[in-house]
């Protein structure tokens, strides 16, 4: 008796407790964190973070279940159903990289190339899309592998041109998209010029802004009508987790064509990968400060270099794409390529000398990596065999610069 009596009042003890918090304890904290309007920084640490009500955790857990319990009446409007359509960890992290990207709404993806799909998954077949002739090459393989042969007409040009964008304009043109700075020779494009350019044909403007992220770049504020990450790459930041993000800028008929296509097309992201993406994005503001300065001091020193034949920065003041980098841009970013003095054997010889600089691909990561492009992109692609691709981490630039002069020494010899 004394025993179930116990029981009953530690239930109704937990009972009145998160009835409390459910009238008086988030909300009116979310209340007011809503009412004033924070910076990104800010952002990046509180956006869709709430205390969790049950265990009072500041960190919100990973939820893994896959299904969630149905109302009495089996209704369909309640916020979870089935982890393929939401989830709560999905869900934190798309309203977090929605807000900082001034979106409407984000959409989380399995994966950056998974996000790009859905975006051109929403066009026909027999529409045109024009794209820049320098970009990320698994994107590129996608359209010529896979949505040319679904019926997708495609034009690459130098979009560093307004002019050559407007005369590649067609009747069935529905889409531009713009990838700045580019990958790997970092080229620069007008994201304002482009997209009016876009609008005034009645088509789509969309911005792959993996490289800038929305601390140093925001194309919707430019005129972007979708913006697309990888958020493997600066989002996440550590390495350790896969995952892609469309955001719009407005929640219209496009956003709702897109969330059916991640849902029934079944490319959603894990629980755990969102929320490892989330943590990574409460650092982000530091790390992309950390990330340009160091690269803007790698590209000063390797420009001096005499191993060194050219350096692709928009820091730098020679860049073709400096200016309209500086408008665009608060920050030139932690992505560089250089090109080396002898060719594809010297590119490779150094590119293996180092030794904190890791031989690996992708980017984004608190860890320098350094690569050879044209190895990993193939015949098909026309980056430079000499050219090496860095992404610079937030080690001390001392240590990173010293490496890069030991192993261009040793290719050198």
């Amino acid at each position: 008796m004394i025993k179930s009596l116990l029981v009953y009042e530690i239930y109704l003890l937990k009972k009145n407790y998160l009835d409390k918090d459910e009238k008086t304890g988030d909300d009116m904290s979310d209340d007011k964190r809503s009412e004033e309007e924070m910076k990104m920084e800010t952002e990046a640490v509180h956006a869709s973070q709430d205390i969790d009500p049950t265990s009072r955790a500041v960190n919100p857990p990973i939820n893994l279940s896959t299904t969630f319990e149905r109302a009495e009446d089996e209704s369909s409007q309640q916020r979870y159903i089935y982890s393929r359509e939401n989830n709560p960890n999905r869900e934190s992290l798309e309203e977090c990289v929605a807000r900082l990207e001034e979106g409407e709404a984000g959409i989380a993806f399995s994966s950056g190339s998974a996000a790009a799909m859905s975006s051109f998954q929403i066009l026909s077949p027999g529409d045109h899309i024009i794209c820049p002739d320098d970009m990320y090459h698994g994107i590129k393989h996608q359209i010529e592998a896979i949505l040319e042969r679904w019926g997708l007409k495609t034009s690459f040009v130098d979009m560093t041109e307004p002019k050559t964008v407007k005369e590649e304009i067609r009747p069935d043109t529905e889409m531009i998209w713009i990838e700045t700075p580019s990958n790997p020779l970092l080229k620069i494009t007008d994201i304002e010029k482009i997209s009016e350019i876009a609008h005034e044909n009645d088509a789509l403007s969309v911005c792959d802004n993996t490289w800038g992220t929305p601390f140093f770049q925001k194309p919707l504020k430019l005129g972007c009508d979708l913006v697309v990450h990888s958020t493997t790459k600066y989002l996440g930041g550590h390495s350790d987790a896969v995952g892609g993000m469309l955001v719009v800028k407005k929640e219209d008929d496009i956003y709702k064509k897109i969330r059916e296509i991640e849902v029934h097309g079944g490319a959603c992201p894990s629980p755990f990968d969102c929320w490892l993406i989330r943590r990574g994005i409460k650092t982000l503001a530091l790390r992309m400060q950390k990330h340009s300065e160091n690269a803007m001091e790698i590209a000063k020193f390797l420009q001096e270099h005499p191993g060194v034949e050219k350096v692709y920065y928009p820091g730098l003041r020679e860049h073709p794409g400096h200016e309209i980098a500086e408008k665009q841009m608060s920050s030139p970013g932690g992505m560089l390529s250089f090109r080396i003095r002898g060719g594809k054997e010297e590119a490779l010889q150094a590119a293996s000398d180092v030794k904190i600089f890791t031989q690996a691909t992708s980017l984004g990561s608190v860890e320098s990596l350094i690569e050879h492009r044209a190895s990993v992109e193939g015949e098909a692609n026309k980056t430079p065999e000499d050219l090496l691709r860095l992404s610079v981490g937030i080690e001390d630039p001392e240590d990173l610069i010293q490496d890069l002069d030991r192993a261009l020494q040793a290719s050198a010899v």
